[in-house]
């Protein structure tokens, strides 16, 4: 019991040391930069979600919520892109050993007949839950999902998911930032289920 409390109390120091980060990066001058740069690489190779950088941003500079929200939309859209040609052009090179890498080659073959039916939806489903949105942009162009509907279901996926998060944040935010700062230890362990919930997910599919 008090080796359990002793491991709870270190990870709930490391977590608001990396809040606290966080933070400190979400009001750097270049924190659009990289938030851009994980929702870019999140969406064809990066496992950790861009949330981790928005939520902090937006509690940080509220009136900047709209245009974060925009940043972590646009580059999230652009890197799916990015994972689609990795699905086209690379699957033999780079797309078969991530997919092999996180587990999923198998059920991905099974996964393909699917997007002949569901492919839009797939998309869009993927990119507004944990669900890992990368391995979906991959295997979208690896099946060659028609271009137009995988453009309109991530704008509307990725837009749906980083301005709900952004408005919630904007109109609750000083409440919000209390109750997360507060529950701090829990939140980050809830987070890092639902980051591996989304993984193992797949592998019922």
């Amino acid at each position: 019991m008090v080796c359990f409390k002793n491991i709870w109390g270190w990870f709930q120091q490391f977590a608001h040391a990396c809040y606290d980060k966080m933070i400190a990066l979400s009001s750097a001058e270049h924190a659009m930069f990289w938030l851009a740069v994980v929702a870019f690489a999140e969406s064809s190779f990066f496992p950790i979600p861009p949330d981790i950088m928005l939520i902090p941003m937006v509690l940080a500079a509220p009136q900047k919520a709209w245009r974060i929200a925009g940043v972590a939309t646009a580059a999230s859209v652009v890197g799916g892109f990015f994972g689609y040609g990795i699905g086209v052009f690379f699957y033999d090179v780079l797309a078969k050993p991530l997919l092999e890498f996180y587990g999923y080659l198998q059920q991905f073959e099974t996964f393909q007949d699917y997007y002949h039916k569901w492919g839009g939806w797939i998309v869009f489903g993927a990119g507004i839950t944990p669900f890992p949105y990368k391995v979906i942009t991959i295997a979208s162009g690896v099946v060659h999902l028609n271009l137009g509907v995988f453009c309109v279901a991530s704008v509307l996926a990725r837009g749906l998911r980083f301005y709900l998060v952004a408005w919630l944040l904007k109109k609750y935010g000083a409440p919000m930032k209390v109750f997360i700062e507060k529950n701090l230890g829990v939140l980050s362990v809830l987070f890092l289920l639902l980051l591996i919930g989304g993984f193992v997910l797949l592998k019922y599919i």
